[in-house]
């Protein structure tokens, strides 16, 4: 589990295609004082586990459902990636509950300056995830924990204070490019547990109850 705080940028310094298939390494330096083979790290969001350590490096494989669901297709040798470690046990929980499953890709359409911040107005390329995206709700852009500040059909706003900016490679993203998307994973479990009521009770409307509720053990 991740929280949206970015700890580091990091440089992709190789990558190894075999058709959607690619291993990527990745240059850092705060993040890899207590880094082991087999931790989870989050690359622009994708919560990836590393396979190999050298001197101020990691790799990672990215299999192919992760290739087609993220822009980790796009990155380049160079390219700059936002990166999180885990979030450890005694940690302060400065984010949102993020876990690194990216639900699908969106376009940035705009950014504009407002006063002291940054307004980014995405696209989702799946309309579909506008059921998990609500004003003032969290959700994850390149692994950055961030505020939906309003919604439309088509798109919704976030707003990002200067230090976000600096310290992610969200200040060097223009409109057309891409970004990694992850939905509050609250809003699934929630959307999960009415289908399954009404599955059950073969019932259109909610079959949330507290009846319900203590037969699956949530009272």
């Amino acid at each position: 589990m991740f929280t949206g705080l970015i700890e580091e940028v990091g440089k992709v310094r190789r990558l190894t295609r075999k058709g959607e298939a690619m291993v990527i390494t990745v240059e850092a330096s705060v993040i890899m004082d207590d880094v082991r083979i087999g931790d989870s790290i989050a690359v622009n969001g994708v919560c990836l586990t590393v396979t190999e350590l050298e001197e101020h490096r990691f790799s990672a494989d990215i299999m192919p459902q992760t290739y087609r669901n993220s822009n980790l297709s796009t990155l380049q040798t160079g390219s700059k990636v936002n990166l999180e470690r885990a979030m450890a046990a005694g940690g302060r929980f400065g984010g949102h509950i993020v876990q690194g499953h990216v639900d699908g890709t969106g376009t940035i359409r705009r950014v504009m300056p407002d006063q002291n911040a940054v307004i980014y107005e995405i696209a989702p390329d799946d309309t579909g995830l506008f059921r998990y995206i609500i004003a003032r709700g969290s959700i994850t852009i390149d692994g950055i924990s961030l505020t939906v500040s309003s919604v439309t059909e088509t798109s919704f706003k976030v707003s990002i204070i200067p230090h976000t900016l600096i310290e992610t490679v969200l200040h060097a993203k223009h409109a057309g490019e891409t970004v990694n998307l992850e939905c509050d994973v609250l809003g699934k479990y929630v959307e999960h547990m009415l289908q399954f009521g009404q599955a059950e009770t073969g019932s259109k409307q909610s079959a949330i109850s507290h009846d319900y509720l203590a037969k699956h053990g949530f009272a």
